[in-house]
């Protein structure tokens, strides 16, 4: 079943616009991704995520195909949709990637919506999970492996340490599911012996794991004198059932392993025969099974059952053990999301089968690639897929730091967008007002922590309470590895753990890509920084840091036999696994709670400590991404964003009024500290908490500050996670009840609307402000999507105002029959009047449909010069005059198309609250210059109306006249 042969790659060739044929990975640049980057067959113009599940499955894409369309929008952008763990609602928890999941509709629903999207010219970009699969019952293969252990055919697919230091777990899968410790959980009688159609197996509530063949002849010759008293030794019945008990006992020691499971399987189904038509035998099994789950209060009657558990090749453990103990890789943290060994090609084709095969049928159009630093040689990984899948758009999820790049031998056309997500947020943040907004987070929060200091002390906890197991792992290999040198001889476990763990606490981006054979220059410079830092601060381990160093760069390798220079690459490729998970939940999932001077900075990819971005630096990122990755998303929004592109645009605008805003926080303090109960010995909220609080619900509360009861419980749904995600005062792991009674209490109390409740007026003034200036934030936002280099992402939604949270909550229903008369509407208002339609939008701003106009009318301007926005160069325009710091202009130019795109931002230094950024009266003497050699003649391509832009300067306030952004298409004559 592993060993399915690959796709065919025969017709391994990508065709470029220009008709020329470029073979993959090769160029006469002698880039080795450089083909792949250029244009494959589909590129998209845009995509539009759809988060699919059984709330919300293929047919309800059928329902939305055409909208999309209209949107202008050139693929569907799918979620997971293989076969999942039942009930999931996000796919990420796969069970079978070789199957479309049933809860969607199957195959037959997906084909339908497939040719639907091909019949409307849409392509289908899909999502897909290589580095884990659920650790589920439900996952066949895992379950095959507990069975029959290294007699499966999978045994080697995940991601195990079977030779494991711990004689525990040694040939045994740790199982860490337990609400508690085993014995008390075993003696409580919550483990039970199972019987059914599939075989033996024990249950933990819903957990469920097969016990191996050998097992079997214990369980039922239990009851055999009972049997053979009841129906007689020469009962057809009672002979067939020894013959099972003597061929089990006598399987084959060797043998096939097809042939281990065609007997297998031959033996069950004998068994359940004489168990479904016999009741005598279905007795004494319902006996035999029963005799085995023991009885409460008699810890005796235990024994044979964990007598049994400990003969498999799973042990059930407490879910705590994870953290500390642990024999395979997990996505994360999570213990319940098993890694594979994708590196191994077997592994490859088994998951990919289908995935190839509809890539191929035309059925996909591309790939999104889940998680790509998880896997053990990612640079491999992606040269396999391009192989198989040579004309197909091929993006990763992947966080870069600062100016942190992709690898350039990766042949993939780019990132998901994390990179421009947080540009596109920072150049909304004032970021001359730093040391104001700083100034007014300390005066709150007396929180002065430096926030390097800070990650660097979350990883460490994160190492302690949540990866110990890992890293304990990694430890045992790296001393395997010390004990085959001279100079590696004496290191300790503990010497060279304690080395590792300040590399992995130190490690300044997600991860280095060293494989077995190839070192890149920019990942050396970096892991000798890493190695000198550690010696500062960590100096009485530089023999162990000097070695660990040694054994990664390969220094000396010349000297070492093949095995020496394996045992090395493998940990060098192990020890990079568990620098991204580590950086995830260490920064994103912990800090980023913490850090809270603006949280609008607080997103994935990003770094809060720097304030925002100033225009010249978001222009230099553009033309860097034009230049390298000009066909990689640009996205706003996600399913793992922390907060709704507009919550942010929203907050950010706090980064303008620092002075306005410490002052709400003295009033917000003053009013609010009556809430907190006087008989604590603590604040509950802490300031910091306070501080983040009053962030949030000015950024997701609903338009006019119209709070009710879905609204407050959203709230404290989402306080309680995000002070257990800081993990100050409570956590997860180890929940603290009274901090999360009070902080809720506070949180409703806030919130309630009455007129006792002297808070609501006071966030109501300060929201109206920053929901006034958020919302021309958000539409600047949408515009700088659209005109920049990439591939805009819109989320499901997200084309109306979207105030979402992170996950859960931005999983929420979309109306969609609302979002298509809307859209309806504005396609009948365009044909009438544009400038009224824009006025009217304008008007009734807070309905979201203003910013449903400028995404589709953006998507329509793509879709006219695809080349224009997909090749185009990108051209920094200067902006003069008095409000020049307010707006970011750029022009696109290929060939002879141009655009030129403008987008203000700043706004409380330019318009009151009660006026719109329009016209030459509020933008003075703002001009913007026009590129060298742009023509004349120019189209508005959100009003569709013509004007003339003659001179070397266009006023700010005739380009803004109609709407707060502009967008603007030309051609030159030839």
């Amino acid at each position: 079943m592993m060993d399915v042969p690959a796709p065919s790659t025969a017709d391994d060739e990508i065709i470029t616009d220009t008709g020329s044929r470029s073979r993959p990975h090769q160029s006469p640049a002698g880039h080795p991704g450089a083909a792949s980057r250029r244009r494959p067959v589909h590129l998209p113009t845009a995509t539009y995520r759809v988060q699919f599940h059984a709330g919300f499955p293929f047919k309800a894409g059928l329902e939305i195909a055409d909208y999309m369309a209209r949107l202008g929008v050139s693929d569907l952008y799918a979620s997971p949709i293989f076969q999942a763990r039942r009930g999931s609602n996000h796919g990420y928890d796969v069970v079978d990637p070789n199957t479309i999941n049933s809860e969607l509709g199957g195959e037959d629903d997906f084909f339908v919506l497939s040719d639907k999207l091909r019949d409307l010219g849409l392509g289908w970009i899909q999502d897909f999970v290589p580095n884990h699969m659920a650790f589920d019952a439900q996952n066949s293969y895992l379950m095959d492996i507990l069975e029959n252990g290294p007699e499966s055919p999978y045994y080697q697919f995940f991601d195990i340490e079977w030779d494991h230091p711990y004689e525990s777990i040694r040939g045994k899968l740790l199982a860490p599911f337990l609400g508690s410790f085993y014995g008390d959980i075993l003696e409580n009688g919550e483990i039970k012996l199972n019987y059914n159609m599939g075989g033996l197996f024990v249950s933990y509530y819903d957990h469920r794991y097969p016990l191996k063949i050998e097992s079997y002849p214990d369980v039922l010759s239990r009851k055999l004198p009972k049997l053979r008293q009841t129906l007689g030794s020469k009962h057809p019945d009672f002979v067939k059932f020894l013959g099972i008990i003597a061929f089990i006992r006598n399987l084959p020691e060797e043998q096939h392993t097809s042939e281990r499971r065609a007997l297998i399987a031959f033996i069950k189904a004998m068994l359940w025969e004489l168990y479904s038509n016999d009741p005598t035998i279905r007795d004494a099994i319902d006996e035999a099974v029963e005799s085995y789950n023991g009885k409460p209060g008699d810890r005796e009657s235990f024994n044979d059952l964990d007598h049994l558990l400990d003969q498999q090749f799973f042990r059930l453990s407490y879910w705590r053990a994870g953290t500390e103990e642990l024999n395979y890789r997990r996505f994360f943290t999570v213990n319940d999301l098993i890694s594979l060994r994708m590196e191994d090609p077997k592994v490859f084709r088994s998951t990919h089968r289908l995935t190839l095969r509809l890539l191929k049928e035309g059925r996909f159009s591309g790939i999104r690639l889940d998680h790509i630093d998880g896997l053990y040689d990612p640079t491999s990984y992606l040269r396999r897929l391009r192989d198989a899948a040579p004309k197909s758009y091929i993006v990763v999820e992947k966080i870069l730091e600062g100016h942190e790049d992709l690898p350039n031998e990766w042949p993939i056309q780019g990132t998901t967008g994390y990179g421009f997500l947080n540009a596109v947020a920072g150049v909304l943040v004032d970021d001359s007002k730093a040391e104001d907004f700083t100034r007014a987070y300390v005066a709150f929060t007396d929180f002065t922590r430096p926030y390097d200091e800070l990650v660097l002390q979350k990883k460490r906890l994160i190492i302690g309470q949540h990866m110990a197991g890992d890293i304990d792992n990694l430890a045992h290999i790296l001393k395997r590895v010390a004990g085959r040198f001279r100079y590696g001889n004496d290191l300790t476990l503990y010497s060279l753990r304690r080395s590792m763990v300040e590399i992995l606490a130190l490690f300044p981006v997600y991860r280095t890509y060293f494989n077995a054979h190839h070192l890149s220059g920019p990942d050396v410079v970096l892991f000798r920084s890493v190695i000198d830092r550690c010696k500062e601060t960590l100096p009485e381990r530089s023999k162990e840091l000097d070695f660990i160093q040694r054994l990664v760069l390969r220094e000396g390798e010349e000297q070492l036999s093949e095995d020496e220079r394996k045992q090395i690459a493998h940990f060098t490729m192990k020890l990079q696994q568990f620098t991204g998970p580590l950086m995830a939940k260490g920064v994103e999932d912990t800090v980023f709670y913490i850090y809270n001077r603006l949280i609008s900075l607080n997103e994935v990819g990003g770094d809060p400590s720097h304030f925002g971005m100033s225009a010249p630096a978001f222009h230099a990122f553009n033309q860097r991404r034009a230049e390298t990755w000009p066909h990689e998303m640009t996205t706003t929004s996600t399913h793992d964003t922390k907060r709704g592109e507009d919550v942010r645009a929203r907050i950010s605008v706090l980064s303008e009024i620092p002075d306005d805003w410490q002052g709400y926080l003295d009033t917000f303090r003053e009013i609010n500290d009556a809430l907190r109960d006087p008989s604590l010995t603590r604040d509950i909220p802490d300031s910091n908490d306070e501080y983040f609080l009053y962030q949030t619900i000015l950024g997701c509360a609903p338009f006019g500050g119209r709070i009710d009861d879905t609204f407050v419980q959203r709230i404290r749904e989402y306080a309680q996670k995000a002070v257990r995600e800081a993990k100050i005062h409570t956590a997860w792991i180890k929940p603290d009840d009274e901090y999360e009674r009070e902080y809720d209490r506070f949180v409703q109390a806030i919130l309630r609307d009455g007129e006792d409740n002297e808070f609501l007026p006071e966030f109501r003034r300060l929201l109206a402000k920053v929901e006034h200036y958020g919302l021309f934030n958000s539409l600047s936002q949408v515009l700088l999507k659209l005109a920049s280099p990439g591939v805009p992402d819109f989320y499901q939604g997200c084309e109306m105002w979207d105030l979402s949270l992170v996950d859960p909550d931005n999983r929420r229903p979309v109306n969609f029959q609302h979002r298509k008369d809307t859209l309806d509407f504005i396609e009948w208002r365009m044909k009438e009047s544009p400038t009224g339609l824009a006025a009217e939008l304008l008007d009734s701003r807070i309905d979201g449909r203003i910013k449903m106009f400028l995404t589709h009318r953006g998507l329509l301007a793509r879709k006219a010069s695809p080349s224009l926005f997909r090749e185009g160069a990108y051209i920094p325009l200067e902006v003069k005059g008095r409000f020049a710091k307010s707006v970011v202009a750029f022009a696109r130019r290929s060939g002879s198309e141009w655009a030129i795109a403008v987008a203000p931002r700043l706004l409380t230094r330019v318009v009151h609250t009660d006026q719109l950024p329009l016209g030459p009266e509020i933008w003075a003497d703002t001009e913007v210059a026009l590129p060298e050699g742009a023509p004349t003649l120019w189209t508005d391509a959100l009003l569709g109306s013509e004007r003339t832009l003659a001179g070397p300067t266009a006023e700010a306030g005739l380009l803004l006249e109609h709407l707060p952004v502009a967008l603007l298409t030309a051609k030159s004559e030839p």
